[in-house]
């Protein structure tokens, strides 16, 4: 299974940008499915995950209301809409596939395929 994030680059303060992952493979929507961010000199953050079918969704307390998390499963993708970013939403975005679950989680060790990461970085 390869996952392909896309999407980042350079965006102002109170911006938005939205991040897809493509994903290969016919077991896609299988998948819970998660989006994680790591800043510079920090440890991986969980920031929103996704199950199945879509309709269950979880966030961390610092994205809550400003990011959204969607999947399409004929696509094989899942997308990350960021609105009001803020400069402390700066770092690789990292999205992630497990196969041993079928809710979203927020565990990186649930997750069993990671992207490549797309950057973010938010300027004030």
């Amino acid at each position: 299974v390869q996952l392909q994030a896309s999407g980042g680059g350079l965006v102002q303060a109170g911006g938005s940008l939205r991040l897809s992952c493509a994903t290969s493979g016919r077991a896609f929507s299988t998948y819970g499915m998660g989006w994680f961010r790591q800043a510079p000199g920090k440890e991986r953050e969980f920031i929103a995950a996704i199950g199945v079918s879509g309709t269950s969704t979880i966030y961390a307390e610092s994205v809550k209301d400003r990011f959204t998390i969607s999947r399409v499963n004929a696509k094989n993708t899942v997308y990350l809409q960021m609105n009001s970013l803020k400069p402390e939403d700066t770092a690789v975005y990292y999205c992630a596939a497990s196969e041993r679950y079928y809710s979203g989680r927020s565990d990186p060790s649930d997750y069993d395929y990671w992207g490549q990461g797309t950057l973010v970085t938010v300027s004030s």
